[in-house]
């Protein structure tokens, strides 16, 4: 990914950390862009589709979640904060981590299948949980959690995209509510502080 691309999106969650993110970025008309700001999004139940199926999120209700959006194809971001995660998932207890529950979901529904998606999750090895769905439905989760993501064509190879996407990972509480969003790069100390908080 593009270093002044990646510096823009951070800056960008800076300054709008106050207002989130409401709206996704609009991929489908002449690269026009549509950013909402309002209050803290609501986040809320959702029905995507993993390797076994369809998943809600009420089915992890009364765990705790910790919820990535990303894909797999990500050259940095996405595998820096995953990495944090399973660093922090491995030094929990068996207790803890049986009252936890990652999931990762793609914004790249076009190349990451259910079953790429949780082999990818899997080298984590943080009983992560990979989801996707359409186009269409991936919006909407997305919009419903503040995340913005956006496809970034390569004009000397159509497959060879990227996605710039917000790199926040969203705590859901054990009752499913969205209490907190974690910057980038939050380090496995500041996930294990925040795990032992919703758990204990």
């Amino acid at each position: 990914m593009n270093s002044k691309i990646i510096i823009f999106i951070l800056a960008l969650g800076a300054v709008l950390a106050t207002a989130w993110i409401a709206q996704p970025l609009n991929q489908n008309t002449n690269k026009e862009t549509k950013i909402i700001t309002s209050s803290k999004p609501q986040g809320g139940n959702f029905t995507l589709t993993g390797i076994d199926g369809n998943k809600q999120l009420s089915d992890y209700k009364g765990k705790l979640v910790l919820l990535y959006f990303g894909y797999t194809y990500c050259p940095d971001i996405c595998p820096t904060n995953l990495g944090n995660l399973s660093i922090a998932y491995q030094q929990l207890t068996d207790e803890e981590k049986a009252g936890l529950q990652i999931i990762f979901v793609s914004v790249d529904p076009e190349r990451d299948t259910p079953q790429r998606l949780q082999e990818y999750a899997n080298y984590f090895d943080a009983n992560i949980v990979g989801l996707t769905s359409s186009d269409e439905t991936i919006a909407q989760v997305a919009k419903e959690y503040g995340v913005v993501y956006a496809k970034v064509d390569d004009p000397n190879n159509g497959s060879n995209y990227a996605v710039d996407h917000s790199a926040f990972t969203y705590v859901i509480d054990l009752d499913g509510k969205l209490q907190d969003q974690l910057p980038h790069a939050t380090t496995p100390e500041m996930f294990i502080k925040t795990i032992r908080q919703y758990i204990h």
